[in-house]
């Protein structure tokens, strides 16, 4: 990507970390060590044709030492067993194989590639952020990819994929547009990768769109251990002009915690700033763990995808957690991960049923969300994925919802900032980021 905008920086390359594979399961010991990667499965028999389970599958990244995932995969095994107990789709249970691929590109294609092997219909709600490396082998097999995170443009692009959420993106235009009118510098804190290389391009259509100026671009290492270096140059930035109180906007993942550390003792020697962030990089545990009222993200403004946590179109989600994962830590009702997928096995429970007990294949239940509009008991619009949809002239035609909800930190709890949002619950940022040159 060209045209990087920094102030000064120091940074570490980002370095590609070696698959490690872990098998979960005694039924799949062999193909997990043929494809050296984490495996696990809700049991029944393979297969997706015929009168046996539904094989789908889910992956994250889990155990290291950048973002991690765990909640998705045990958001899908806990759907499945909430579905079989039901009795299946249509008489068909559903078999849920997991993958974690370790946050690499290698981890991220030998996932997909054991999808296809394992003959899964779809590959539902998952997280990685290597498109480029996993839609490939999914795209010559066949099978579509439903509901990922959204980390990176490929899930915009590949026609295969049918996101149900504006990923990143939206996100982020979403909170550009709200502190445009009450920041002065803002300094954009991110991942120097693929990934983080579309933020300040995003940010700043949101910012553009507000009449604000440019973010400054900040790169920092996404599996650093400390950030001072980084927390002091972005409060240099954002305090340059005394007339307006600046922002810092840290965008790491999960190495966002690691730096509002940083942050913390760095910014005593500055003017104060206000701090915003998205979903993603923080949640309510995180803020929490950090001192809630008294800590670093009080009076935040932090953009999600969906209505907050505490949401009633959220209690048939946290039902089927409360009766099939009850005690499972890595299951957080307010994470995004697990919020996307729980949206995401909604689609895929609908393109099932669309089908009417005739064959489920990657390519029937593919055909099936061609032509499927399907509601989500109002956590986002009605999905449904044309050919191309209206972002498709900046090059992300299958991104089909660009709603953003404003959330902002007050008294310690993460709650809906309606007034900020024009008085809606809801923005859709697809006009913004029609704007933006994400190309």
């Amino acid at each position: 990507m060209t045209g990087r905008r920094r102030f000064r920086s120091t940074f570490l390359p980002t370095r590609t970390r070696p698959g490690k594979g872990t098998a979960l399961t005694a039924g799949a010991l062999a193909l997990c060590a043929s494809f050296a990667t984490g495996c696990g499965a809700v049991p029944g028999a393979t297969g997706g044709s015929g009168d046996g389970p539904i094989k789908v599958m889910t992956w994250a990244p889990q155990g290291t030492d950048a973002t991690n995932k765990p909640g998705m995969p045990a958001m899908a095994r806990a759907y499945a067993r909430w579905i079989n107990s039901r009795g299946g789709i249509d008489g068909r249970h559903l078999e849920v194989l997991t993958c974690n691929d370790h946050n690499d590109s290698v981890g991220a294609a030998k996932c997909a590639r054991r999808a296809a092997a394992e003959g899964v219909v779809a590959v539902v709600g998952s997280y990685s952020q290597f498109g480029d490396s996993f839609l490939a082998p999914l795209e010559g097999a066949g099978i579509p990819y439903i509901g990922g995170y959204g980390v990176t443009n490929d899930e915009f692009t590949g026609t295969m994929s049918y996101p149900v959420n504006g990923g990143q993106s939206a996100l982020l235009a979403g909170l550009g547009k709200a502190l445009a009118g009450t920041c002065g510098n803002v300094a954009l804190v991110r991942p120097d990768s693929i990934a983080g290389d579309v933020q300040p391009l995003v940010l700043d259509s949101g910012l553009k769109a507000g009449g604000h100026a440019s973010a400054g671009d900040q790169l920092a290492a996404e599996d650093a251990t400390e950030y001072g270096g980084q927390a002091a140059q972005a409060l240099r930035y954002a305090t340059k002009d005394v007339r307006r109180r600046g922002c810092v906007v840290p965008a790491l993942g999960d190495r966002t915690t690691t730096f509002m550390d940083s942050f913390r003792r760095a910014r005593e020697d500055f003017p104060e700033v206000r701090t915003a962030t998205v979903l993603g990089s923080v949640d309510q545990t995180v803020i929490n763990a950090t001192g809630g009222a008294s800590g670093p993200y009080e009076g935040a403004y932090i953009t999600g995808w969906y209505p907050p946590a505490s949401d009633v179109r959220w209690d048939p989600m946290k039902k089927v957690i409360s009766q099939e994962a009850f005690g499972d830590n890595s299951i957080d009702p307010a994470d995004a991960g697990v919020q996307t997928t729980w949206i995401a096995y909604t689609v895929l429970k609908a393109a099932l049923e669309k089908l009417g007990g005739r064959e489920v294949s990657a390519d029937t239940v593919r055909h099936a969300l061609d032509d499927l509009r399907v509601s989500t008991g109002g956590l986002t619009p009605t999905l449904h994925w044309p050919y191309e949809g209206k972002l498709a002239g900046i090059g992300l035609p299958r991104l089909v919802n660009a709603d953003v909800t404003l959330q902002v930190v007050r008294d310690g709890k993460l709650v809906a900032a309606r007034e900020d949002v024009g008085g809606g619950e809801t923005t859709d940022m697809t006009r913004t980021l029609q704007s933006a040159d994400v190309q």
